[in-house]
Parts: C-alpha cells; structure tokens; sequence
C-alpha cells in the first residue's frame, strides 16, 4: 500500500494552532543594512520563467560552488503536454486562501497554509508558523521523544498582529512561501516571507501599518542599537526594522527570529544584521557526478546581502563541501539539531545513485539462475488482469514489465514474451491522450484548476492530488523497463508518460504545472499530502516508493532519449536516498532528539513529528516494509554508508512475518552472507499469499542472488 496521506491523523496535545494573544507591543529600531554591490548569482532554475515570482525579486552574494557544476535542466514544454489530452475538472481540491493567477502550491511544506477551512501551522525549520484571524503566530519547536514518536508542534512564542482580516499566498516556490496580508476590503496590507532552513520570518509593509508583537511573558525590550528582543521559554527573540511606536512604513520591513540558545555575541550580531535584509525567495540548482549529487539552495534577500540558514542532519552526513561560518549555534528539531550558518548558499552533496532497472547478476552460479527462471515461470502463468486505478494499476504494471526485463537478461525471452505483449498492450491503453474520452479507467486528464495531470480511476486521494510520485512513478518505470529497447513504443507512450514526468518533477515553474511538485529540495525528499490538512504539517510514509518514483522518471528518461531529464533524475534519486536512510530507515539513534524513542526506524515523517507507525497496520513488518517496497534494483542504496548491524537490527524488530514481510526478507540479504543466505532459503520457501502484489518470487530470489554475488559496498 501507499501512504495514506488521505485520513485524518492523531495529533498530539497542542499540536493545535493556538489563539492566544498578549498584549505588549514590541518596540525597536534598528539602522538599515547598507549594503555593497553584489552580483545575483541566478542558475539555470532561475526566476525569470516564473509566473510567480516573488514581487521583491533580490539577489545574493556571488560564490564559487563546490561539486558537480550546475546541470542543464530539461526544456518541456508543459503547455503542450497539458494541451495533449483531455482536459476536465476532476480533482478535489480547494485553495481558498490563494492569490489568483498563482498555481495552487499542492504537496509543499506550506501547503496547509492554503487549503481547507481553516489553515494549518507549517513548519520552516528552525521556525513554526501559523496564520490567526489579523496576523500570525511564530514558534521553535520543542521536541520530546516517546516510545513510538517524536513530536514537536507549533506552539507560539510570539503573536504578530498586523490588523490583517484575511490572508493568502500570493508568491510560492519548492523552499519559500510569500503571504500577503489583507484588510476587510481586500486590498493588501503587507507581505510575509518565510523559508524553509531559515530563522527569518519577516513582513514588508505595503502601506503604512501599526504592528504589534507580543510574547508569551514579558515584552520585546531594545537593547542599545541592537534588536529588540524577548525570553520565551529559554528562547531569545528578537525583532528588527519596526519604528518605537510598532509604525511600519510603507516598504519597511520588520523581521522576527529566534536566537540559538548556544549563541555568542558575536553570532548574535551577525544574525542581527543578516535579518535588516529580508529574504525574498530560494532558487534551486543542481549538479551530478559519479561521486556525489549537488544541491545548491540560493537565498535571495531584497539587498543582496547575505542572510543565513540552517543544515538538517542529512546535510551533514557522509562527503561533504568545505562549509564557512557554521558556528553560529543550533536549533533543537524533531529531526535532530539544526547547525546555524552565515551566508545565503547552502551546498550539500548526497552519494549518486544512478537509475537503474536491472541486478547485476554475473556471478550467480547455475542453480540460482536456474531457480530464478523456475520462479519466473510460475509468477508469470499467475499474473492476474491488471487494476485500473492509478496506484495498483501502476504497480501491477511495474511488476510484469519487471519480470519481463528480468526474463530477458536470463535469456528466458519465451517465458517472458507473451507477458511483455499484454503489458505493453496495457501501457499503450493507459498512454493514450484521448484515452479519457473513450472511458472513466486507465487514463489521464489534465485539470487546470488544479494544475494537474490526474488518472482516472483516482486511489488514495490522488484526485486531492495526494501521492502522484508514487503512482505516476510505477508507471513510468514500467514505460522505462518495457521501452528501454523499443523505440516505436517510447515514441507512442511519450505523450502521457512526459506528461506525468513533468506533473510530479517539472524542472521549472510555469502557469501550467509548479516547479517540482512532490520534491522538498532542503529536505531532500517529497511530501505526499497533497493539501496538507494536519496540525502536524505535511508527511510522508513510503520513503523507497519516493525513490522508485525518481529512478522510474530516470528509467524513462533513458528510455526515451532525454540525457537532461535523465541528469535530474540522479539528483532526485540520489537526494531522496540519503534522506530516506538519514530519516527512515536508518536514522541516528544517538541524536538527543531521539532520547526516548524505542525503536530502530520510522515510518510517517511530518513537519513535526516523526511515527513508528502507518497508515494502515501496526504490525512491525509493515512500518518496515513500507520503506523498502517496491525493493527493485535502485533500492541497493539502502546499504549504502549504513552499518549492517542496522539492517539486521531492524529485520530482527520487523521480523519475517506479516504485511509486507516480504520485502523485510528481500532487504535482510543487504546485511550480510549469512543474512543473504537465509533470506534465499527463506524467499524460495515463502508462501505465495505472503508476496505482495507489486512483487514477486522472481524479482526477490534474483535481488538475493544478485546480493550474494555482488555484495554492496555498505
């Protein structure tokens, strides 16, 4: 199963956005920022193709990246591809609080913040936030570890009211968020910028405005010429850019961060004066080697100077670029802590995984091979009809097209063949562009309201546009795999398959699809929810299905010729591994945040809060299983950098039996010989109930084999 990203939660005590109000005003002025010539440094994902640019624009210092040099993004043209079939108003989603001519900014970090009644807290690390009936409120998290959870809701510290009666988002890329702030008549009072990795939160005032910040106990108090600041539960606000009197003048900004409870006067200062000049928006490069994948994050701020940001865990883990003023202190998050540095361009590199769709299986001696074709030949006379919805119809299709790859590097071709005419048969009917006007199954539509390609039959809330990498990410490793030799079928198929490429991954942001939909680049992985209608923030469950979801974008890119999209789809995949093993499946248990939590994975990552659980089964195979499904060739990457002691430590807790047990059984051969010898005897006794329906016998004995005779470099 997939996440269900569909079903209401069980949020924790004062997960809540609460409305609580204090009644001092904030006094404090500071001197503006002047600041030198600067030159943009704009990649090739820059503002300029954005209908939705930030109305500041800004810029940031110049810098000579380290790594991979920035890759050349695919050219689509989305128009056409959303012109190319047919066009209805399927899917369920309502973005109430959103400025026209924005494209409705689904699957975000800050997606609550759009959809439904009543918005939702988000979650910028280091910073929570949340919307109140005339301003905002702001928070840091505080994050308490239990047996099967780590929770760290929004609680505000500090409430800002502009005297606002509405809001909406009027300016959106994949890191930042631009709220305007609105008067009864509409008409906009001011902006409020925030962005994931930085402390800042500001508001640009419009028109001259009286805002009013209060705190939990005490008052915003200047300090000399520094910011006003304020102790809320042993976190030091502070404020900047408001005149005494809480006067904001028009295209004035006032910016509000919180203070690393381990910093010096020095990192103070500088964090003071990187928040005279706010920050405007996030632009997003990429880079890949053989070594390492690069993301570069570019802080734009409305003068140029630089500002500063945060890096996760996973940005710390394993090869890393030379970094320059990280020791400004950290924030706590339920992540583990977050190392505040100085500057505007955060570089991180994950370790490559390139899309591949096939085991390496020189070596495996004659019996094994023998036995694979044995399995195959049975998986193939059980291949059931194929379902008609989005997700199991996708899976079902990934499944056969990945026996018939498999059958024909084992040279069983005639085992195989008939298998790859009636899937090939069903991967034309899904690609068909008009397939939706024929019938209501097995075809796509484009919606332009939502600015989305959406399957019919929808499952899982795909029509509230919940999931589309992992549907649309079987079906496009299904078009890769039974392509990869087939030109004329690439040809065929390439409408609807570039089609559901762009809608979960387009590269740049357009009027007809957003940038990069399900993918998070500061986290490095994607979000599932498609409104996000959770006090807890976005989430995400299948962390491999994410991963499935980039090599099959990369399966098809190489099928179908497209070296750019094949170049992104490294990245995507590379960067959605390493975070999938920093915060699933092998996260650091050593980690303060952690102290507390009893278990050796986690299942449903949130904005705040991380579960030992699912949507659909507490049986410990399943909360581990879920990570590791669909377990095709590119999921090898779990072993990578990861100490064996892991994967055997949370086999032994999943166990070998249950939902999903399969895969435990299949990701228990990345342990060791001795674990890869079981899991063969183990796999080849399995009975047929206990195999998923997107795997097979087949794919987990040659997986195992191909394991045994190739072990991975851990």
């Amino acid at each position: 199963m997939t996440a269900r990203t569909d079903l209401p939660t069980n949020l924790p005590a004062g997960a809540t956005s609460r409305r609580r109000r204090w009644v001092v005003v904030a006094v404090a002025a500071v001197a503006v920022l002047a600041v030198g010539a600067v030159v943009a440094l704009v990649g090739p994902w820059g503002r300029a193709d954005a209908p939705t640019a930030d109305r500041a624009g800004g810029s940031a210092p110049e810098v000579r990246l380290e790594g991979p040099p920035d890759a050349t993004p695919p050219d689509l043209d989305t128009a056409a591809l959303t012109a190319g079939v047919e066009q209805a108003s399927v899917a369920k989603i309502d973005p109430v609080r959103l400025a026209d001519g924005v494209v409705p900014p689904t699957n975000r970090w800050y997606s609550g913040l759009v959809f439904g009644e009543e918005s939702q807290p988000v979650f910028a690390q280091p910073v929570s936030f949340a919307l109140t009936g005339s301003g905002f409120t702001l928070g840091v998290p505080d994050p308490v570890a239990s047996d099967k959870a780590v929770v760290g809701p929004h609680v505000p510290a500090v409430t800002v009211d502009a005297g606002a009666a509405s809001a909406q988002v009027s300016a959106a890329d994949p890191v930042s968020v631009t709220i305007d702030l609105l008067d009864a008549a509409g008409a906009v009072l001011g902006h409020v910028v925030l962005a994931e990795g930085s402390p800042f939160v500001s508001l640009t005032a419009e028109r001259e405005l009286t805002v009013a910040s209060s705190a939990q106990a005490g008052s915003f108090e200047a300090s000399g010429d520094g910011p006003a600041t304020v102790t809320v539960a042993g976190t030091e606000w502070a404020l900047v850019g408001a005149d005494p009197d809480g006067t904001l003048a028009a295209g004035s900004t006032a910016t509000w961060y919180p203070v690393p409870q381990d910093a010096d006067a020095d990192a103070a200062a500088t964090l003071a004066e990187a928040a005279a000049d706010p920050v405007t928006g996030v632009d997003v490069t990429y880079g890949v080697d053989d070594d390492v994948a690069r993301t570069t994050l570019t802080y734009r701020t409305a003068g140029g100077a630089p500002t500063a940001y945060v890096l996760a865990p996973h940005h710390r883990t394993g090869t890393q670029p030379e970094r320059d003023g990280c020791d400004l202190g950290t924030y706590p998050s339920v992540y583990g802590s977050l190392e505040l540095c100085a500057g505007s361009h955060l570089t991180a590199f994950a370790p490559t995984v390139r899309p591949t769709g096939s085991l390496d299986l020189d070596g495996v001696p004659d019996d094994e091979r023998t036995a694979v074709v044995d399995a195959l030949t049975a998986d193939v006379a059980a291949t059931e009809p194929f379902p008609s919805d989005t997700y199991f119809g996708g899976k079902a299709l990934f499944r056969a097209a990945s026996l018939v790859t498999l059958g024909e590097q084992l040279g069983a071709d005639d085992v195989v063949a008939d298998l790859r005419t009636r899937t090939t048969e069903a991967l034309r009917e899904w690609a068909q562009p008009d397939g939706c006007a024929q019938r209501d199954a097995r075809c796509f539509v484009y919606d332009a309201d939502a600015r989305s390609a959406i399957g019919l039959t929808p499952s899982f809330g795909s029509d509230e546009l919940n999931d589309h990498h992992f549907h649309y990410g079987y079906l496009l490793a299904a078009a890769g795999l039974l392509a990869a030799d087939d030109a004329s079928l690439a040809d065929d198929v390439a409408p609807v398959m570039d089609l559901l490429a762009a809608d979960v991954a387009s590269p740049t942001p357009t009027d007809a699809l957003p940038q990069l939909r399900s993918y998070d680049p500061w986290f490095g992985h994607s979000w599932a929810s498609g409104t996000s209608p959770f006090a807890d923030g976005n989430n995400q469950e299948s962390s491999s299905e994410a991963v499935n979801a980039w090599n099959g974008l990369g399966l098809w890119a190489q099928s179908s010729g497209q070296d750019d999209l094949a170049t992104q789809a490294a990245w995507l995949t590379s960067t959605e591994a390493a975070s999938a093993r920093a915060y699933w499946t092998a996260p650091d248990l050593d980690d303060p945040a952690l102290d507390g939590f009893g278990h050796e994975v986690f299942s449903i990552s949130w904005g705040a809060k991380r579960d030992y659980a699912t949507w659909f089964s507490p049986e410990p195979s399943a909360i581990l299983g879920i990570q590791l499904i669909p377990m095709g060739p590119v999921q090898t990457s779990l072993a990578t950098d990861v100490d064996p002691e892991r994967i055997r430590a949370a086999v032994e807790e999943s166990g070998l039996t249950g939902p999903l047990a399969d895969y435990v059984v299949t990701y228990s051969a990345l342990a060791g010989p001795d674990e890869a010898k079981a899991a063969w005897e183990t796999a080849v006794d399995l009975p047929e109930e206990a195999i998923d329906d997107g795997s097979s016998r087949a794919s987990m004995l040659a997986f195992i084999a191909s394991v045994r005779a190739n072990p991975p470099a851990s």
